[in-house]
């Protein structure tokens, strides 16, 4: 089957990191990179707890692209294994079930929960967060009958989105109802991981929400506040006119544009604060938003975030900030201000009940509380792929949101 897979080499590091700030379509674009196109053997069954799902489309996310591009932190190196095939949101149908799978069946549609954790692993009994449903927080990631990797999609016995087929544990694949189509299937991921940010950090009705980006995560933070029905006022910073109304379409009540000149103000207005001037450097808020949700993962949009949040406020990261200088923490002690990274999906509270992350998602897309399809804006053929990862990186000239593949 033809994958596109990333494999670390020392060489090809070195060409790509020094060549790609020069040109950055080397990342993608030339057979020195790290990214290569490539026919290799389907994946098999680990044991008789597997799916093999042939997919139908495999999400591009913006954490590939830091991969692709060389900007993750090496802090993540050790929880992948090399060479594999790059992709984790992915939508696909059953073609092949192992002896002990019960509930799916060959031809079943499914959505695949890509977290490598204790169970998929083969590990009893399982570590505490397993034990809890905090999947994302496992420490086995490293261990049990698998290679390296948080994720299918960063392991190299799995495959990946980006390749014709994937093998999944039975615990790891979710069903589909007719009536949620594949382009919602597809976005269900990406989804769950503002879903499960938004469920353990859950706004008050009369809080104002700061949401800071246009791209996937930041439109799906406002739609998953929407699908859940909390009337809280939501405040949107998005940099292009195309993400601003998306971020309206699903529920925004003000969008304030990333204008160099004018957003500090503008926002300032918008959550009630002050604008107050220091004795040099960027401007002080005071007052602001009662929950930040960051879904960018830049210095400036973490910058944004400590200083537009209220006294007390909170601050979530979604972003995958890595490694970065030039980030003022005086607010997080001077306004006492609680800072809370989020990953993934996991298990929830959702109307009283403990549940996956991903069941809830497909639970609010089948009664019908939100359509995320009008995200899907690009899809390519595995062998476009450079058509496809320049579409996905040039935002501004190609208004896309989310661009899949379907191999």
């Amino acid at each position: 089957m033809k994958a596109l897979q990333f494999d670390y080499k020392v060489p090809r590091y070195i060409f790509s990191k020094i060549t790609g700030k020069l040109f950055p379509s080397v990342y993608w674009d030339s057979r020195l990179s790290c990214l290569q196109f490539l026919e290799q053997s389907e994946p098999g069954l680990p044991n008789e707890h597997w799916v093999k799902v042939k997919v139908k489309y495999g999400g591009i996310c913006g954490s590939d692209l830091n991969l692709i591009s060389l900007r993750d932190s090496p802090a993540t190196s050790p929880f992948v294994s090399f060479p594999f095939t790059i992709g984790h949101e992915i939508v696909g149908t059953i073609v092949a079930a192992g002896s002990q799978v019960t509930g799916l069946n060959r031809g079943d549609r499914v959505v695949i929960d890509p977290i490598l954790s204790c169970v998929s692993r083969g590990i009893a009994p399982p570590c505490p967060a397993c034990l809890k449903g905090n999947f994302s927080l496992c420490v086995y990631k490293t261990e049990g009958n698998l290679s390296p990797g948080l994720l299918i999609g960063t392991c190299h016995d799995t495959g990946g989105g980006w390749g014709s087929y994937i093998v999944a544990h039975k615990s790891q694949a979710f069903k589909l109802p007719a009536t949620v189509d594949d382009l919602n299937g597809v976005m269900i991921e990406p989804f769950s991981c503002a879903l499960h940010s938004i469920l353990r950090n859950r706004p008050g009705k009369s809080d104002t929400v700061l949401v800071i980006g246009g791209g996937v995560i930041g439109l799906c933070v406002i739609a998953a506040i929407r699908a859940l029905e909390i009337p809280c006022n939501i405040v949107a910073l998005v940099k292009h006119n195309f993400q601003g109304e998306l971020a309206s379409k699903y529920g925004a009540n003000k969008i304030i544009f990333l204008r160099k000149q004018t957003y500090v103000g503008d926002l300032t207005k918008s959550i009630k604060g002050q604008v107050l001037k220091p004795l040099f450097g960027p401007e002080v808020i005071q007052g602001g938003a009662d929950i930040v949700f960051e879904c960018v993962g830049k210095k400036q949009s973490i910058n944004d975030a400590l200083r537009f949040a209220k006294n007390g406020g909170k601050i979530v990261l979604l972003g995958l900030a890595g490694i970065m200088d030039g980030i003022d923490w005086t607010t997080v002690w001077l306004n006492e201000l609680n800072v809370k990274g989020s990953f993934a999906y996991s298990t929830e509270v959702f109307q009283g009940k403990r549940k996956r992350t991903f069941d809830i998602a497909i639970q609010l897309l089948n009664v019908g509380k939100l359509d995320l399809s009008p995200l899907v804006t690009h899809r390519f053929p595995l062998e476009e792929y450079q058509n496809a990862l320049s579409t996905a990186s040039n935002k501004k000239n190609t208004a896309a949101i989310k661009v899949v593949f379907e191999p």
